[in-house]
């Protein structure tokens, strides 16, 4: 378990699902505000942010990279759509006065320390920098929870990264990601989560979503998932390259109550409820006598068997018990067999 502000997270307690506005805002302001107000209005509890400092963040050559969900340069893409600084802090504040937390993820050290010094609560690291080791080295040394998605990468990077929160003490997440946009459920091996949980003892694990639609997000939660981060949307008309994997207010709101009956529906400890007890009145069986028993007569598969309701002195167990006994009494046809009658 680990603390976000006053948010606890961990298998105890209820999953805690993400809007990451990512570059969904194109660096506006005003449009990122409105989404975090169709979130906040939709019962979220946490809104993710990307911090880019593009100069800080990558060479010229990327501008000669092409994503796979876009036509442009990831340096273009990027140029395009980020939000500055001066804006960042607005937004974090305009979160934190609704009660919710703000996350960011940071692409370079020279993010990392802006977002610490406007005071972000926890650092949420993007699964191209998991195995970023000489940036997590860095980063580790504020102090701070991290939230580590693991797209792109296996078991043996994923350690690698451990091993820095571990040794820095830091409390961590990890986030099963396929970093594809959008990705295909047939890739999607949510099983995984199990995995990491195994081999992951002190990690909370989670799951960040880059699928079309909110089953998915609904799967890694009943497999588990203390997190589930998804992009997020106002409304699915809006152009960018991660608005085909986002989800909108009605997926958003599908996802979270999702996460709380699960969250409900959890435990493996079997026990009869009060209710379930009212229930088996009138769902159980007891031992009926199924023709009239003269006294004296003996009780067999002929004049006894076992009928609703549950009410009687002997349960349906209880039938071949009662084989053999003797009738102290008459009993009628229909009537539950009493302690008294044998």
């Amino acid at each position: 378990m680990f603390k976000i502000g006053k948010r606890k997270i961990g298998n105890n307690f209820k999953p805690l699902v993400i809007c990451e506005l990512g570059i969904n805002h194109q660096g506006s302001l005003s449009i990122a505000k409105k989404m975090v107000d169709l979130a906040y209005k939709n019962g979220a509890e946490a809104i993710k942010n990307q911090c880019h400092i593009l100069d800080e963040e990558m060479i010229d050559e990327a501008k000669k990279v092409i994503p796979t969900n876009t036509n442009k340069s990831i340096y273009s893409v990027i140029k395009q759509n980020l939000m500055s600084l001066n804006n960042e802090k607005k937004l974090k504040k305009y979160v934190e006065k609704k009660n919710m937390i703000y996350l960011s993820t940071p692409f370079s050290l020279e993010a990392a320390k802006k977002l610490n010094s406007i005071g972000i609560k926890a650092f949420k690291i993007g699964s191209g920098e998991c195995n970023n080791i000489p940036l997590l080295e860095e980063i580790v040394k504020f102090k701070k929870p991290i939230i580590l998605s693991t797209g792109m990468n296996n078991l043996k990077s994923i350690s690698d990264s451990v091993r820095i929160f571990e040794k820095a003490k830091i409390k961590y997440a990890l986030l099963h990601c396929k970093s594809e946009y959008p990705a295909s459920p047939k890739g999607l091996k949510l099983d995984f989560i199990k995995t990491l949980k195994k081999k992951f003892k002190k990690a909370i694990v989670g799951y960040s979503d880059h699928s079309k639609g909110p089953i998915p997000s609904i799967s890694a939660l009943a497999k588990g998932a203390c997190i589930v981060e998804k992009h997020f949307t106002d409304t699915k008309n809006r152009k960018g390259p991660d608005i085909v994997c986002s989800m909108d207010p009605n997926e958003f709101k599908i996802i979270k109550e999702a996460s709380e009956i699960i969250y409900q529906s959890n435990g493996n400890k079997k026990e009869i409820s009060k209710i379930e007890k009212k229930t088996a009145n009138f769902a159980f069986s007891s031992v009926v006598s199924i023709k009239e028993i003269r006294k004296g007569e003996k009780l067999t598969k002929k004049n006894i068997w076992v009928k609703r309701p549950g009410k009687g002195n002997f349960p349906a167990k209880k039938y071949k018990l009662l084989l053999g006994k003797i009738s102290k009494k008459m009993i009628k046809k229909g009537n539950y067999i009493k302690f008294r009658d044998i």
